[in-house]
């Protein structure tokens, strides 16, 4: 099992905490999900599920950092700034007193094909991940997460199967997973939510 493991070449600028005022609503959020089981850790010990926000105006977003899923709730200083990536080299580089999920790339290939979003949430959900497989876009299930492969499954996702609609995706080959993103942290969390309520 891969889970949680970093398959992008990170360069990890150590730095400061992000600003407790830049992320009080994504720690809500995060939070949330995490009390709703979309967050967590499996019984081996390993973590799953991110979020993510976008710094206005570019492709720099703030994430939570790899291997927070155990736990319950996230201060300022388990998230970390994503300052660039490069999808066809495979890198990724973050600043902050953490390194970014694994799954940070994915995240970036989403908001710089796509402008208008500015928030991400990644959860790990067997019941969700079996009903919604093929009646929402849907990755190829020989695409691993965390990849370039996957980031151009993305686009191909936003191209062919109306992702920027749906606004939420199953990754096929990453049991359990699913990506939901939206305009603001609100729309990508409200559409998991009334998923969970059905």
């Amino acid at each position: 099992m891969d889970e949680g493991v970093i398959k992008y070449q990170c360069h990890w600028v150590y730095g400061g905490s992000v600003a407790s005022d830049r992320v009080t609503h994504l720690m809500e959020k995060r939070d949330l999900m995490y009390s709703l089981g979309l967050i967590g850790v499996y019984e081996n010990g390993i973590g799953f599920g991110n979020i993510s926000l976008r710094i206005p105006y570019s492709n720099q977003f703030i994430i939570s950092g790899t291997q927070t899923g155990h736990l319950a709730t996230l201060g300022p200083e388990y998230y970390t700034v994503v300052t660039d990536f490069n999808i066809d080299e495979n890198t990724l580089t973050c600043c902050g007193l953490i390194k970014a999920s694994s799954e940070s790339l994915t995240h970036g290939a989403i908001y710089y094909y796509r402008p208008e979003i500015t928030g991400i949430i990644h959860i790990h959900n067997y019941r969700l991940w079996q009903e919604l497989m093929f009646k929402v876009p849907t990755s190829n299930k020989d695409v691993p997460y965390g990849t370039p492969l996957m980031a151009k499954e993305i686009f191909r996702l936003f191209d062919e199967e109306n992702l920027a609609g749906e606004k939420i995706l199953v990754m096929a080959g990453h049991e359990d997973g699913i990506i939901c993103f939206g305009n603001d942290l609100d729309e990508a969390a409200d559409i998991l939510l009334n998923l969970i309520d059905n």
